[in-house]
């Protein structure tokens, strides 16, 4: 404001429009860092989702492989063994047993003398950690052999489907997972035709069906405590397999002595035959393989797909078994039982490996491991 030598009052509007001017000018800036910054975010947006659209595609891909490659290690270590123990009648499962323990010793050993794997050193507390999957390993290996050789490969695979309803109402009460509606199904109409498949089994052994009883519970029992440990502990899935063979190494041994079989196994009259040598150490090199393929598939997916995907591969073992080992009696009601179960299955694996925008469809329960399933 400015005063005329007339005493007439004028208006000085520069400094005003001069404020004006500057306060757009800022406004302006202010509105274009905040263009600026948005597109930096959306840019940033998009690289986060491109990154996370990359390692969902390369766990996709880890699941499937990791059940493949199991399915197929579970394949030929079931033909293999059955040769073996009913073909050549070979007398001792239990020996077979600690070939496979010894493989995967000297293996692993080897493997971590020449830096292929790597696992922590022996120390006092490492059975502690692991404890009870060197017990749950040791049962299952040789409960499994045993079923093997008393059973013909249909009915055994027939009955190892028990291990499915087993593993879901472990990871329910252990891991408090609850498997989805579609999975349960699919498990239901599984145990249901290994129920019509047993009911006409023709060539009944009560002693072959205690042991894939007890293979059932342990393989359970072992999907279940790997996934726990492998979670939980800095062992690793290298460390699991070569300190699960090695503390149970001495007990195996003692096992084949105090039994008679650790003689009956070397008098063996046909160790003379290259073939059945060959066969005997494959068997025993399957095994190593076998154990890391199951840990691998549990590590990628879950206790209950690396279970079902074992009963998946017995659609192969099934049908091939009723000309392999000669100890198949063909039932029709028997057959359809181990059809409907074939079907259950397939369904499952639809179910668990279809691509999903939702990472995991599984509900964490909790607290239900006081309550009833």
């Amino acid at each position: 404001m400015s005063m005329s030598r007339g005493g007439n009052t004028t208006l000085d509007l520069q400094p005003l429009l001069a404020e004006s001017d500057v306060g757009n000018r800022e406004q302006e800036e202010k509105m274009g860092g905040l263009a600026d910054r948005a597109s930096l975010l959306n840019g940033s947006g998009s690289k986060e989702l491109s990154h996370r659209e990359r390692e969902d595609s390369a766990l996709f891909v880890k699941k499937i492989g990791s059940a493949l490659f199991y399915g197929l290690s579970s394949f030929m270590i079931t033909v293999v063994n059955k040769t073996v123990l009913t073909s050549y009648h070979f007398p001792s499962f239990l020996f077979l047993s600690l070939g496979q323990l010894t493989a995967s010793i000297v293996v692993l050993g080897m493997g971590k003398r020449l830096k292929l794997v790597n696992f922590p050193p022996l120390q006092r507390n490492t059975f502690a950690k692991i404890f009870p999957l060197p017990l749950i390993f040791l049962g299952n290996m040789m409960f499994g052999l045993g079923g093997t050789k008393t059973l013909s490969l249909p009915m055994f695979a027939a009955l190892r489907r028990f291990s499915i309803l087993m593993t879901m109402l472990l990871e329910l009460k252990i891991l408090g997972l609850r498997p989805s509606n579609a999975v349960q199904v699919s498990v239901y109409a599984m145990i249901g035709g290994a129920l019509l498949a047993a009911s006409d089994d023709l060539s009944f052994n009560m002693r072959g069906y205690i042991y894939v009883m007890i293979t059932n519970a342990l393989t359970a029992s072992n999907g279940v405590y790997v996934k726990k440990k492998l979670d939980t502990s800095e062992i690793g899935k290298y460390g699991l397999m070569y300190y699960n063979s090695l503390f149970m190494f001495l007990p195996a041994l003692a096992l084949n002595y105090v039994t008679g079989d650790l003689d009956q196994a070397l008098n063996f009259g046909q160790w003379n035959d290259s073939v059945f040598v060959l066969q005997f150490l494959l068997s025993c090199v399957m095994g190593f393989i076998l154990s890391y393929s199951t840990i691998l598939c549990t590590q990628f997916n879950s206790a209950l797909t690396t279970t079902i995907v074992g009963c998946l591969k017995n659609i192969c073992v099934t049908y091939l078994g009723m000309f392999i080992g000669g100890d198949y009696v063909f039932s029709w009601l028997n057959c359809i039982g181990i059809n409907i179960s074939v079907l259950a299955s397939l369904l499952y694996t639809y179910v668990t490996f279809r691509r999903k925008r939702a990472p995991d469809k599984q509900d964490h329960l909790p607290s239900t491991r006081g309550e009833n399933v």
